[in-house]
């Protein structure tokens, strides 16, 4: 194992920043309006169905969690589930690449919001440029250890829940009113963009999934990893809600569909002026700057995992120093790449279908092999999956109806990974890890 894994170098309140640091940095400013958008005036409600579905999801991971926290959790939950096969290898990397599409979110939605604070929003190249920035600052942060970004990730989740609590409560004090306005909904709302939207509002809380990446890092895991997981979904529960109330009250859906990118700021216009618009951009940048920081740190670990446990082929090409270095240097090219190729609508729609084909792997491999040995709950289990299962479905409908080529790319990206693995995986699968030499300076 790579020696930069190190044992009790997070503290309950860091891992739960971390959660809290990814899923608020692009949730719920880069997706209320693409939510708005698919389910009317309906999508307060998007948040809290969201909200019930992640909990049913959570279970799992907060069950194998207690029993089997490690660094790179999710890697280690499969193969205790599936074994050293290609369905452990390809739902790891699907969650790696979900993590990676989802930091790409995040920095185009940093790049949204500035160049609506400096005036620079006609200018298409903007928004990909201050992307890949943050995304080099994130790289930086993450290179100087675990301490600092547990700092920079408790500070700034501190910062950004308060921050947006504060302007959704005085939204709601200026408005005197929870209800958002009556207003037609959007031409092509249906019950199948509603699915779709859910499917958003799962990705919205998915970030949870970032503290299991960490666990044999956390202080006393086997009891803390399940507990940041449990705080984290219910600080942003609470946050998403009144804030998704706060942006329905303030303006008309057909004015929330039009900003899109940037509800939020446009949100806080009508009550608090162009001051509000301007604080409600300083928090996004700071809430999507240590969301990405978050986030480059756990699927760095995760991919470290993967690699440790032979399931991912990996080189150096001449880098020097730890596998974790070389994985941030992956981990950001490739999220660096997405920003630059991808607007923020195609990047939510696939990482949202990579998500769940992953999360459903979880939940079965639980049901199927794991669930007396971690002690989970039939019922629950076939609730969690059947969730997934539907939201899947609406999301992939809509797509193929207004967006094939999105599909297209899920399914090839799945195919392409299950196959590249069974390839790989074929000599190499009824080896233990620690027999194999990789080559790999772990000093």
């Amino acid at each position: 194992m790579d020696k930069s894994y190190k044992k009790n170098s997070l503290s309950l309140l860091g891992a739960v920043a971390m959660g809290t640091g990814v899923m608020i940095g692009a949730g719920i400013f880069a997706l209320t309006g693409q939510i708005a958008e698919l389910a009317g005036s309906a999508f307060v409600w998007v948040f809290v169905l969201a909200a019930i579905a992640t909990g049913f999801s959570a279970y799992s991971y907060v069950k194998l969690a207690n029993a089997f926290p490690s660094a790179g959790g999710i890697a280690m939950f499969l193969e205790k589930a599936y074994g050293r096969s290609a369905a452990t290898a390809t739902a790891g990397l699907l969650m790696a690449f979900s993590m990676v599409i989802n930091e790409s979110l995040v920095a185009r939605t940093f790049g949204t919001y500035t160049a609506q604070l400096f005036g620079w929003s006609d200018h298409a190249f903007i928004v990909p440029v201050l992307g890949v920035g943050l995304i080099i600052l994130a790289f930086a942060i993450n290179l100087s250890g675990n301490r600092y970004v547990s700092f920079f990730s408790v500070f700034l989740a501190l910062v950004k829940v308060v921050g947006i609590a504060a302007l959704a409560f005085a939204g709601f004090w200026a408005a005197q009113s929870l209800t958002p306005h009556e207003m037609p909904a959007p031409a092509g709302v249906t019950s199948v963009s509603f699915l779709a939207a859910l499917a958003l509002g799962v990705l919205a809380f998915k970030g949870f999934t970032t503290i299991t990446n960490s666990g044999s890092e956390i202080v006393n895991p086997h009891r803390n990893v399940g507990r940041a997981i449990i705080w984290s979904i219910v600080i942003c529960v609470i946050v998403y809600v009144f804030v998704a109330l706060a942006v329905g009250s303030s303006l008309p859906i057909d004015m929330i569909v039009a900003a899109k990118d940037f509800a939020l700021a446009e949100a806080a216009r009508p009550t608090f002026g162009d001051t509000g618009r301007i604080v409600t951009i300083l928090l996004a940048m700071l809430a999507t700057a240590s969301g990405l920081v978050a986030s480059v740190f756990a699927v760095s670990r995760m991919l470290g995992m993967l690699t440790d446990m032979q399931l991912i082929p990996h080189s150096h090409f001449g880098m020097p120093g730890r596998i974790q270095t070389h994985m941030l240097v992956y981990t950001v090219a490739l999220a660096a790449v997405l920003t630059v190729l991808f607007d923020l609508s195609r990047i939510a729609a696939l990482g949202a279908m990579l998500y769940l084909v992953m999360d459903l792997a979880v939940h079965f491999g639980v049901l199927r092999h794991l669930r007396k040995r971690v002690g989970a709950n039939r019922v629950i289990l076939v609730a969690a999956i059947a969730f997934d299962l539907i939201i899947l479905l609406g999301l992939t409908v809509l797509k193929l109806e207004r967006d094939p080529a999105i599909v297209g790319i899920a399914t090839l990206v799945i195919a392409a990974v299950f196959l590249f693995e069974s390839f790989y995986l074929r000599p190499r699968r009824n080896k233990n890890p620690s027999e194999q030499s990789t080559g790999h300076d772990h000093q």
